[in-house]
């Protein structure tokens, strides 16, 4: 007998005796429940079957069981509102800090003192003061003390931290830890009426005020484009600061000027796009959006802006402009880089070379035409626009070539409008004129 034929009988016996797989999966569940059971009976720690790790989020067809969740989030954050310091509890903690420096002369305290205060201060106030927030206060004194100052006022900004993602985190309506545009929409309009700043708006603008608002916070926190902030990330930039800033009754013209929260900037911002929509049909046409600026945006590149971003009938809403606003006001900025990288990619295919930045450059050099002036040649350009980025590749620039170089802002102004060529252009002729006060 052959070894093939060998090999067969051996096979086909094996069928013959094998038990069908319902059986073996019976055999399988009856050993794991055994061994379980073992376990379970070793560790007294465990309770009997696995414990539930996720819960999913119920669906708002479910009106019952939302309105639990909504329920239960908010007595979670008003138990967690309590246990923060009111402003009662602020002022006596500076008392005892005042009362207990080691060297009153100077306002400082060591860490013998700074214990005994957090023994007198209460519960409250001890999770604030710990050896860790010690030591990172600590500034270099010989003899180990921190200012009193320094120490009272982390106290106060991490409470205020804390209330104010309390505030956020009532308006997460997932309760995911971050908030959708609508859901911002809601913490601005409310916020409204306790901002002196913003009182002499009329309510007409006031939905115009909070689209203006909500979309710094998206454009510059949304990297994604999901359609949602997270709460951290609110917290961990200063947009907030600028918008609470609006408290101040005294505060300046020329920083309210500065702030794009403030009453003048949206105005503003709102006014120049009414200058703009000449038909008054409240959305901006190609031509309409010509004039933004000092009016010198090529006209490729308002193509590619109304190719690439979000339009109406080949017509512009009053969201896509302030998200363009926001990119032209700030191409310093990555998030700026990338929304204008992704607009002068003609080819999408992540990188600019040769073929795209002469597809722009082009029109700079029909402006120079049509200003009476001698175009520049686009090699002596395209040779410096590399050697201003310094790409990896020596003929592709990518987006990550851009952040790094550090000259973003100068390589997208030469490209996009001709005044920012004239600029960058006549830099050693306007660097060398006497400053004038």
């Amino acid at each position: 007998m052959d070894l093939k034929r060998m090999l067969k009988q051996k096979i086909d016996k094996h069928k013959e005796n094998r038990k069908p797989d319902k059986e073996y999966q019976e055999v399988e569940d009856t050993e794991f429940k055994k061994y379980l059971k073992e376990w379970i009976k070793k560790d007294n720690s465990v309770q009997k079957g696995i414990p539930k790790f996720f819960n999913k989020i119920p669906k708002e067809t479910d009106p019952l069981r939302m309105k639990l969740r909504e329920a239960g989030r908010s007595n979670l954050l008003k138990r967690k509102n309590l246990q923060l310091l009111d402003n009662n509890e602020l002022q006596e903690l500076w008392v005892l800090l005042d009362q207990n420096q080691s060297c009153p002369d100077e306002q400082l305290i060591n860490y013998a003192d700074f214990l005994k205060v957090s023994d007198l201060a209460g519960p409250k106030v001890k999770p604030y003061f710990t050896s860790m927030m010690f030591a990172k206060l600590h500034q270099g004194d010989p003899q180990g003390r921190v200012s009193i100052m320094s120490l009272f006022n982390y106290v106060m900004r991490k409470v205020w931290l804390d209330q104010t993602r309390i505030g956020l985190s009532l308006y997460d309506a997932t309760g995911q830890g971050y908030l959708t545009e609508s859901d911002l929409e809601n913490y601005i309009t409310e916020l409204l009426p306790t901002l002196p700043q913003l009182e002499g708006l009329e309510k007409s603008f006031h939905s115009f005020y909070v689209c203006t608002a909500v979309r710094k916070f998206l454009f510059f926190l949304d990297v994604v484009r999901a359609g949602r902030v997270r709460i951290l990330d609110i917290l961990a930039c200063s947009f907030l600061d600028d918008l609470l800033e609006l408290r101040d009754e005294e505060l300046s013209k020329e920083l309210q000027e500065q702030n794009w929260f403030s009453a003048p900037s949206a105005l503003k911002i709102y006014g120049h796009y009414l200058n703009l929509d000449r038909d008054h049909n409240g959305m901006l046409s190609k031509s309409e959006l010509a004039g933004y600026g000092s009016g010198t945006l090529t006209e490729p590149f308002l193509d590619r802006v109304f190719q690439t971003c979000l339009t109406y009938g080949g017509e512009m809403d009053y969201k896509t402009y302030l998200d363009l606003v926001l990119a032209l006001e700030n191409r310093s900025e990555p998030q700026a880089l990338a929304y204008l990288f992704r607009i002068l990619d003609i080819q999408q295919c992540g990188y600019l070379d040769s073929f795209t930045l002469n597809y722009f450059f082009r029109a700079i050099q029909d402006q120079m035409k049509a200003h009476g002036a001698e175009p520049v040649s686009f090699q002596d350009v395209k040779d410096e626009l590399f050697d201003m980025v310094r790409p990896k590749h020596p003929k592709k620039i990518t987006l990550p070539d851009l952040l790094a170089c550090g000259q973003g802002e100068t390589f997208v102004s030469i490209l996009i409008e001709f005044h920012g060529f004239w600029a960058y252009e006549n830099r050693e002729a306007v660097s060398s004129e006497p400053s004038q006060d």
